[in-house]
């Protein structure tokens, strides 16, 4: 795959991670003056405003950082910055799975919704430490072995066939026949009720877990999972571990708001499978044949995009029309 050097400098990667703790640190203490409360679909597309304007911010200070140095000029810029966001647009789609495996997951346990919130930031900061790992080890071995790139595309699109073959039906899996869960329930002294959003409590003077410690761990779990199809897929765009960093943390911190947007619509969303599986397959046949046709950046980003907003848009005509034959029936 011929592209520019690694932008991913000492200077940038300071700016990146100092970047995400400030908001981090934000988003925690916005939690504790707020307490345990429901999110709002108002307080959650502010935040995913927020989250998506912070993105932007970061890729136009790349833009001009990169388009003023000499090293690099305003075509590497450019290029840079294209695969910034179709890296973020990619996993930004793809993390939609993780939302509906959280409602079944917050359903399962009996989560009220003034609790999910701090399990998700939790979650969030979990998915990122997790993540920043794989990628890592995933820049290393292609770097090393760049024919792994080939399987990464043999793999997505494999999975891209699957959820079309499957109608996307593999996320609706059974808890209780979970053997992981199984595993922490008999190993773990877990407490039969929730005690607010703590994740121990005390029971007769012992120090054991609540349930919302085992959702903590399977929202996790299910994280790592996505992230197999997600990270790949993003190296598919770029092997620059920077950018592919960069996309992929920026898209994961707007998670937590964009499942509090979702989380009472995501039913509506009845095709965006398809879409997902349409470009889960794109990217995996674009992995295996880069070796004799190159996709530009800039087709792969209108592709993304074309994909999932005929699905979206299919979706939500869709449930329109079910709503007025209900309301006509």
């Amino acid at each position: 795959m011929a592209e520019h050097p690694s932008v991913g400098t000492p200077l940038f990667y300071g700016v990146f991670f100092v970047a995400v703790l400030i908001m981090i640190a934000i988003d925690m203490l916005s939690l504790k003056k707020t307490g345990a409360h429901k999110v709002s679909v108002k307080e959650a597309l502010a935040w995913t405003c927020v989250w998506i304007a912070v993105s932007c911010g970061f890729a136009a200070w790349l833009y001009f950082e990169l388009a003023g140095n000499p090293a690099y000029g305003a075509v590497v810029a450019k290029e840079k910055v294209l695969e910034f966001f179709t890296g973020y647009v990619l996993e930004k789609s793809l993390a939609v799975d993780n939302i509906f495996v959280f409602l079944m997951i917050f359903s399962y346990f009996k989560v009220p919704p003034q609790y999910q919130h701090r399990v998700l930031l939790y979650g969030v900061l979990g998915a990122i430490a997790l993540r920043a790992v794989m990628i890592f080890i995933g820049a290393a071995l292609v770097q090393q072995f760049e024919w792994i790139l080939y399987i990464f595309g043999a793999f997505l699109l494999y999975t891209g066939i699957h959820m079309i073959k499957s109608g996307g039906d593999d996320g609706d899996e059974d808890l209780n026949n979970n053997k992981l869960l199984g595993w922490l329930k008999k190993h773990i002294h877990v407490s039969k009720e929730l005690d607010g959003e703590k994740f121990f409590t005390v029971e007769n003077g012992k120090r054991v877990a609540t349930p919302l410690l085992l959702v903590l761990v399977m929202v996790e779990l299910s994280d790592v999972i996505f992230a197999v199809d997600s990270i790949p897929a993003v190296f598919a765009v770029t092997t620059d571990p920077f950018i592919v960093m960069t996309s992929n943390i920026f898209a994961i911190l707007g998670l937590r708001a964009m499942y509090f947007l979702l989380a009472d619509v995501a039913d509506r969303f009845v095709f965006l499978k398809y879409g997902l599986s349409f470009v889960l397959s794109f990217i995996g046949v674009k992995m295996l044949i880069m070796h004799w046709v190159h996709i530009p950046i800039a087709v792969s980003l209108s592709v993304v995009f074309g994909a999932l907003g005929a699905s979206v848009l299919t979706s939500v005509i869709y449930s329109r029309k079910l709503d007025k034959e209900k309301r006509g029936s």
